[in-house]
């Protein structure tokens, strides 16, 4: 488990993360969401040991991660920015990271990268930024580490590989105590994969929130009734985020459990009613609408 307490960084005057406090829980996929400058790559950093918090503490698994080799032998960090050695070809960055993650399992590197259709032996260099960012999640799926940092990982992929590097993190994750934290500007990047998703803004985390848990007590409704008189009771009977009517049709975005939900509008016999799947993205708005922040000027 990773646990960061009241976490600030500062460069200069810039206040680039500004007390963060957030948990992520062992073998759970989380997502960190925010615009660029909002903290993600600061607190990434941080959280594998490269920046040492100005205040406030990171603990994985319980220990301090700054100048502890032996807590950071167990995270795999992967840049927005990557960095390979010069002229390096993918089997001997392979070979580099074998000689520090001594877990490092070089036959299912061989597998992947030939089903990722990755030459082993051209230049990096010579790769475009999409062949970068999938050789680096390859080194860091085989480097069997518990802890694996990807920041903007899915930028650069195309939607093929995208699925690919989902497919990979559910294998690791069904097979083994793996826990990826994942940070991105864009939402809907994330939406098949978290589990829990923190929320970014100028600094600070503005809320951290598990999918299911949100998903199972908000709703989109589509319905209609038969007279007005109808209309006005069950609408006053919900508890109701956000609506529009469209002709005589009620779009709302409703919270509370389903079945109670749909209880209520049928017991008004309604010429239609139906409950719509909600995307990552309308869950956070109207989360974040609650607690007074427009999450559209927020997230991409």
């Amino acid at each position: 488990m990773i646990t960061a307490t009241n976490v600030r960084k500062y460069f200069g005057n810039i206040v680039a993360v500004d007390d963060i406090s957030v948990t992520i829980k062992e073998g759970e996929v989380f997502g960190l969401i925010g615009t660029n400058g909002a903290g993600k790559s600061t607190f990434l950093r941080m959280a594998c040991g490269v920046l040492k918090p100005d205040s406030g503490t990171i603990l994985v698994d319980e220990n301090p991660v700054y100048e502890y080799p032996r807590v950071k032998a167990n995270i795999f960090y992967i840049p927005d920015d990557q960095y390979f050695m010069p002229n390096a070809t993918p089997v001997e960055a392979a070979q580099f990271y074998k000689d520090y993650y001594t877990a490092f399992d070089m036959n299912k590197f061989h597998k992947l990268i030939g089903k990722f259709q990755l030459e082993p032996r051209r230049k990096i260099n010579t790769f475009s930024k999409g062949m970068k960012k999938q050789l680096s999640v390859l080194l860091g799926v085989c480097s069997k580490t518990k802890y694996m940092f990807c920041d903007e990982t899915f930028d650069g992929l195309d939607p093929v590989m995208r699925q690919a590097v989902k497919s990979i993190f559910a294998g690791e994750l069904a097979e083994r105590n793996f826990t990826p934290v994942i940070a991105s500007h864009n939402l809907r990047e994330l939406e098949d994969i978290c589990d829990c998703i923190g929320i970014l803004h100028q600094g600070g985390v503005l809320m951290q929130k598990d999918l299911e848990e949100m998903k199972l007590n908000i709703h989109n409704i589509q319905c209609a009734f038969r007279n007005k008189e109808d209309e006005e009771i069950v609408l006053n009977m919900l508890d109701i985020v956000k609506s529009e009517k469209r002709g005589t049709l009620n779009v709302m975005t409703v919270r509370g459990k389903k079945d109670e939900i749909m209880d209520k509008i049928r017991s008004f016999s309604p010429i239609f009613a139906e409950i719509l799947p909600l995307t990552l993205e309308e869950i956070f708005i109207s989360e974040t609408e609650v607690v007074g922040y427009d999450i559209k000027k927020i997230i991409f």
